[in-house]
């Protein structure tokens, strides 16, 4: 099982942002498929973002396309998302998950191993 730690959740108004965390082992990190997925109450998981270090790529999924971004920084073993203009729809708890896999936000959601997860609450 992998070790992956996620940070940074919180209570923010909508419009608002927030910025999480994933600590990752270098090992993983370098050669894994970082990606995050999201489940809301009584939902079922919803891929957010996928970074592949290796390869550049990275992935969305539409309900997040240019409000959400997804980076890495090897030196730190983090993978951020920058979560900006949020909406009462993103609330949720967000998973950091990994997988030597293509990075699909598709099938991110279907990785084997991930974090205890973070609250995500948008609210006025």
């Amino acid at each position: 099982q992998l070790q992956l730690v996620e940070s940074g959740g919180g209570l923010v108004q909508p419009g608002g942002s927030l910025r999480l965390s994933c600590s990752v082992p270098t090992s993983i990190l370098e050669r894994y498929t970082i990606g995050w997925f999201r489940q809301a109450p009584g939902k079922g998981r919803e891929g957010v973002a996928c970074i592949s270090s290796s390869s550049g790529t990275t992935d969305y999924a539409d309900s997040v396309k240019g409000r959400f971004s997804i980076s890495s920084d090897i030196a730190k073993n983090t993978v951020y998302l920058q979560m900006n203009s949020l909406k009462p729809d993103d609330t949720a708890v967000y998973h950091c998950t990994a997988a030597f896999d293509a990075c699909t936000v598709a099938v991110v959601p279907s990785f084997g191993s991930w974090g205890q997860g973070t609250q995500v609450t948008v609210s006025s």
